[in-house]
């Protein structure tokens, strides 16, 4: 038996659960399908001591808090946190939530589009895709070509140092989650060595204030897409070197290196024991750098417009990463790594998306969220309409934007349908 429902929601994470209150308060009728249990991905597919990157005061869904609660605004949440925030939030929205249901096929027909599931088929006008940017780990091609013997994992797969064998491990990619999880294993007594790639050092506190809110305060965090000259190069910036730790630390490839990390070029190739090594380690960290330099000549500049130099402590001290050349490959064995962790970056996939929007590297074409085809639309993507669209203090207003344009649609549709009878 087919399910008529005006709207059907992918995805019953942050961005499903953000459009799910959009649509509520605009009195339209859904539902929102989630493959698993509410925030799926944060309960199996992250590690055990992940924090948020961006603190509590700008990681409240459209504003939203519970009633008791009492975090730090300024302190992280944790991975349980997070869970137990969506759970309430959920609850708090009322959101027609289906747990346990996996979508096997979308596709368009006359009449709007037809979902099945595993739970059965709906029919709905319109189709929001809140699956998230998030989705699968990343492995290069070059890891089939790696020896059967080396142990490899992802950060989806990983969870404790505990769980990987002795010995030493290579960990390749160096933005937030490469240097995370590089430190927490080199933490544990195993040797790491790191395979710089192309990243952004930030400090997580600048003047005396989260680099955050500094970023928040200049304009960074709300610029939009049409602000920018190149929306997919902006896209494809690589995340933020940042920890959420309770003490405010900094975390980059400098401390990394004192803490006795070794640092080495972008690993593009492999063959049985042996990965080959870009030479660009200088020029990636001084890449790094100079973008540093310009976010905090940009901060010390909105410091001196707004007149806020007695209110702020002086620059502080700007500490280049020291520079060195890394070896050309790397030989596992005879350096004692026993364990590659790809840490580069994640896809999305919809195998079970039969609507032709996607381009040829598999992503969704949007606008904004709005796709070419009618009544489809995509939420939860990095810088889908503002550079904080996939934090959850983001989600909310791109949520309600395409809210906004879906009924907007649905009431032109039906006047020009009035008009020709």
């Amino acid at each position: 038996m087919m399910r008529t429902v005006d709207t059907v929601v992918i995805g019953g994470g942050q961005a499903g659960l953000a459009m799910s209150r959009a649509l509520t308060e605009r009195g339209v009728e859904h539902v929102v399908l989630e493959r698993g249990r509410v925030g799926e991905r944060w309960r199996s597919e992250r590690w055990e001591s992940l924090r948020l990157l961006t603190p509590r005061w700008l990681s409240r869904v459209g504003g939203w808090s519970p009633d008791d609660d009492i975090g730090d605004p300024e302190g992280f949440m944790d991975r349980l946190e997070v869970i137990r925030y969506l759970e309430r939030f959920a609850g708090a929205a009322d959101v027609p939530l289906m747990e346990g249901v996996t979508v096997t096929s979308v596709e368009r027909d006359e009449t709007g589009y037809r979902v099945d599931t595993s739970a059965g088929a709906f029919r709905a006008q319109a189709v929001v895709v809140a699956t998230g940017e998030c989705q699968s780990a990343f492995v290069p091609s070059m890891a089939r070509e790696l020896a059967g013997w080396v142990h490899q994992v992802t950060p989806t797969d990983y969870k404790t140092p505990d769980q990987l064998p002795d010995g030493g491990v290579l960990v390749v990619g160096a933005s937030a989650t490469g240097i995370q999880l590089a430190q927490e294993i080199h933490a544990s007594g195993r040797p790491v060595t790191l395979s710089v790639g192309r990243h952004t050092r930030l400090p997580r506190r600048y003047r005396g204030r989260d680099i955050l809110e500094w970023l928040h305060r200049v304009g960074v965090l709300d610029q939009q897409v049409h602000e920018v000259g190149s929306p997919s190069a902006s896209r494809d910036q690589p995340s933020m070197q940042l920890t959420g730790s309770q003490d405010h630390r900094s975390l980059d490839l400098r401390i990394l290196q004192e803490e006795g990390v070794r640092l080495v070029g972008r690993a593009e190739g492999a063959s049985g024991t042996k990965v080959s090594l870009a030479d660009d380690l200088v020029e990636t960290m001084a890449a790094a750098d100079v973008k540093l330099a310009g976010v905090r000549l940009r901060i010390d500049r909105y410091v001196s417009q707004e007149g806020l130099e007695g209110q702020t402590p002086p620059p502080d001290p700007f500490l280049p990463v020291p520079l060195g050349e890394g070896p050309p490959s790397l030989e596992l064995r005879s350096v004692g790594i026993r364990t590659v962790l790809w840490a580069t970056g994640f896809r999305r996939s919809y195998p079970w998306l039969r609507v032709p929007v996607l381009d040829a590297g598999g992503e969704i074409r949007h606008r904004g969220g709005v796709t070419p085809a009618q009544g489809l639309y995509v939420l939860g993507l990095n810088f889908l309409r503002r550079r904080s669209s996939s934090f959850l203090g983001g989600v909310a207003r791109d949520a309600e934007v395409l809210a906004d344009h879906l009924i907007r649609t649905r009431s032109r549709r039906r006047g020009a349908g009035r008009a020709v009878a």
